[in-house]
Parts: C-alpha cells; sequence; structure tokens
C-alpha cells in the first residue's frame, strides 16, 4: 500500500510539472508569434516604401530636360529697344592698357631724374634761408640783450649819491627838518635806495662839518637845514686851494 501511494505523489508532480511547462511553452509560442507577425508587417511597409521611392527615383532620372527656344534670325528689333553692345574682350583691353602705360613710365623716368637736382637747389636755398634765420635771430637777440643790459646799468650809473640827495633835500626846505623827517622823505622819493636813519644823519654831521649844512638844537631835537650859498662856496674853494698847492 505504501508502495502504490509514493508511486501515485510521484505521478502527480510530473503531471503538474509538464503542465506547467506546456502552459509556459505556449505562451512563450504565442509571444514570439505576435512579434514575428509585427515584424513582418514592419518588413511589409518597407518594401512598400521602397518600391515607391525606386519608382520615383525612376521617373526623375527618364524626363526630358527641359528645350531652349531658339531666337530667330534677323528678328526685326521693336521701336524704342535699345541694342546692348557685346562687351569687349578682356585680353585685348588690358594689352592695349598695359601699351599705353608703359610709355608713360618711360615718358616719366626723365621728369623725375631732372626733378632731382631741382629738388636738391630747393633743399640748399632752405638750409641757407635757415641759417640765416639763425644769424638774424642771433643778432637780434644779442642786440636786445645789449639794450637790456644798458638800460639797467643806465639808471644806475646815473642815481646821485646820498650826499646829493641829502644836501638837494635841504636845499628844497624852508624850515629845518630832523634826521627822520629827511629819512621818511627820501624813502619815499626814492623806494629803490634803502635809507636808514642813521647813515642820514652820518651824510648830514659830513655836510655840517664841510659847512654844506647847518645844524640846530631844540631841546634834545637836532634839526638840519641847507647851508647859505656863500657858506658853502667857502669850504669849497678851500678843499680846492690845498689841491692846487700840493700840484
Amino acid at each position: 500500500m505504501s508502495e502504490n501511494a509514493s508511486t501515485n505523489e510521484l505521478t502527480s508532480q510530473y503531471t503538474a510539472q509538464v503542465t506547467a511547462d506546456l502552459e509556459r511553452n505556449t505562451k512563450e509560442q504565442e509571444r514570439l508569434s505576435a512579434e514575428i507577425t509585427a515584424l513582418q508587417e514592419q518588413l511589409a511597409a518597407l518594401e512598400r516604401d521602397h518600391g515607391v521611392l525606386v519608382s520615383i527615383q525612376q521617373a526623375i532620372d527618364s524626363a526630358p530636360a527641359p528645350l531652349r527656344t531658339a531666337e530667330p534670325v534677323g528678328a526685326v528689333e521693336p521701336a524704342g529697344s535699345v541694342t546692348v553692345p557685346a562687351p569687349r574682350k578682356k585680353s585685348a583691353v588690358a594689352s592695349g592698357a598695359r601699351k599705353r602705360v608703359q610709355p608713360k613710365k618711360a615718358a616719366a623716368q626723365p621728369s623725375r631724374s631732372a626733378e632731382k637736382p631741382a629738388a636738391r637747389k630747393r633743399a640748399a636755398a632752405k638750409k641757407d634761408t635757415a641759417k640765416n634765420d639763425g644769424t638774424k635771430k642771433d643778432t637780434a637777440q644779442k642786440e636786445t640783450a645789449q639794450k637790456e643790459t644798458a638800460q639797467k646799468e643806465a639808471p644806475k650809473t646815473a642815481q646821485p649819491t646820498l650826499v646829493e640827495l641829502v644836501r638837494g633835500h635841504l636845499a628844497q626846505q624852508s624850515e629845518p627838518r630832523s634826521a627822520a623827517e629827511i629819512a621818511t622823505s627820501l624813502g619815499e622819493t626814492h623806494p629803490e635806495r634803502s635809507v636808514k636813519i642813521t647813515v642820514i644823519r652820518t651824510t648830514l654831521e659830513g655836510l655840517v662839518a664841510k659847512a654844506q649844512a647847518q645844524r640846530t638844537k631844540q631841546g634834545s631835537s637836532v634839526f638840519y637845514t641847507a647851508a647859505d650859498a656863500s657858506e658853502a662856496k667857502a669850504p669849497a674853494q678851500a678843499e680846492k686851494e690845498p689841491a692846487t698847492a700840493d700840484a
């Protein structure tokens, strides 16, 4: 009994396995057949398209070329039409132009050679004029410099001495003046000179010693006036007499 039961179980197992394999095989065949039919349809469509394209290509290749209509010879032109001249050949025009240009170049060469001496002469003339202008400028500058120096030196030589300025200032005054007043007035009239009170006082004392000025005191202040003409001449003559005696 046990042996029969084991054989029945094995049989049932094999049966179930075979049934499953058969179903699996059937399904795979169906899938593949479906794919094959789809591929066949695609192949058939491609074949149809190929045939259409081939026929179109053959039709294009076999089509005749369009014919050009030839114009009638000696046809009468309508009134008002303009005839366009045929273009000239480039080779002939270029050769003619070259022939015309070559004589011009040949004729231009002598003129250039003739222009060289003229250009040299012009350059030499420009150099001479430049030299002359330079010399004129130098001389003009020298003259202006000499004039400026002469103008500068002239006031220096023509300027009176401080003694002459003080003596002339006293001669112009009608009242006695102090050294400070004289220094102030001379500084105003001659701003280019440095006038100091001490120098003016020393100059005034020198004029008093030579009797060319008079000194008066009013309290502690000292005033100076110009000496009379007779008194001023006497010291001058006295200075001249010893000089003549020594001679």
